[in-house]
């Protein structure tokens, strides 16, 4: 059972549970992109397992006609086994939303993945257009060339400043170079598109760029931030009109992610012992 402690970063470990969130969601203003928990399965029946759970989700996404999208990660649905079965239950995913006319983001894992990940966002793009996103991470120093290939594909990006420990090699691991480097990529990203822009920080002087960078050129964009983190902020964006989306966790595999976001901020921290205190 989820406990209480967890019950701000993860919507509940079952469909229902996490419907019912996006519902409440939904009546703020705020739409959701639903992620069922688990990643790293190097057995192909474990992967099968969840890409068959996400057939499913996209079901009862359609069935309840809640405004909610889905989000996989690699290692999830097959990456860990091959390439081949990963980009296979992942087009097979997109299939499915396509006709549902749902919609299929792919988040971006450890650099060693990137290449992989990407060559399958072309290709399903090209062949199911606009119902399929790719989150792209601004740390890594190969990312500026990664939106000159993709910058024409017709799938949305999602931009963030980038969570797993890279070493120098591949990753600026300097706080304020990453800042720069994704203020470079937001720019490129909305002179370059008139649509499919969606800004993947909490942090508001890069909403704020976003904001201008949108106004001068045009584009469509949405906001994203993940559940439990600056709701307050993500409901205010989405009373001004913003397109909000929240990204909401949920499944029995929850405990790591739950610590990964306690550990991300003094913030969350501080909410966790209150909440173990009973405060």
């Amino acid at each position: 059972m989820l406990p209480p402690i967890a019950r701000r970063f993860v919507a509940g470990e079952s469909v229902p549970e996490a419907l019912d969130h996006v519902r409440a969601c939904n009546e703020d203003g705020i739409a959701v992109v639903v992620n069922l928990l688990g990643e790293h399965y190097d057995d192909p029946a474990a992967a099968r397992a969840d890409a068959d759970a996400y057939l499913s989700l996209l079901d009862d996404i359609a069935d309840s006609g809640l405004d909610a999208r889905i989000s996989v990660k690699p290692s999830q649905i097959g990456l860990d086994a091959s390439a081949e079965l990963f980009e296979e239950h992942y087009r097979e995913i997109v299939a499915r939303a396509d006709a549902l006319d749902a919609f299929v983001w792919c988040d971006m894992e450890g650099a060693d993945t990137t290449d992989d990940t990407l060559d399958a966002f072309e290709s399903i793009a090209a062949e199911y257009p606009w119902r399929v996103g790719q989150c792209v991470q601004s740390n890594l120093r190969r990312t500026r060339d990664d939106l000159d290939r993709l910058v024409d594909v017709p799938g949305a990006i999602r931009l963030v400043k980038g969570a797993y420990d890279e070493p120098a090699s591949v990753a600026y691991t300097d706080g304020a170079r990453v800042d720069e480097a994704y203020r470079e990529d937001l720019r490129v990203l909305f002179e370059h598109r008139d649509r499919g822009v969606a800004v993947g920080s909490h942090d508001p002087a890069m909403i704020s760029l976003a904001d201008r960078l949108a106004r001068d050129h045009g584009t469509d964009y949405e906001v994203q931030m993940l559940m439990g983190v600056r709701e307050d902020a993500q409901r205010d964006l989405a009373a001004q009109g913003v397109d909000v989306v929240q990204y909401a966790p949920f499944g029995d595999k929850w405990l790591s992610y739950f610590y990964r976001r306690v550990r991300e901020r003094k913030e969350n921290l501080t909410f966790a012992l209150r909440a173990v205190a009973g405060r």
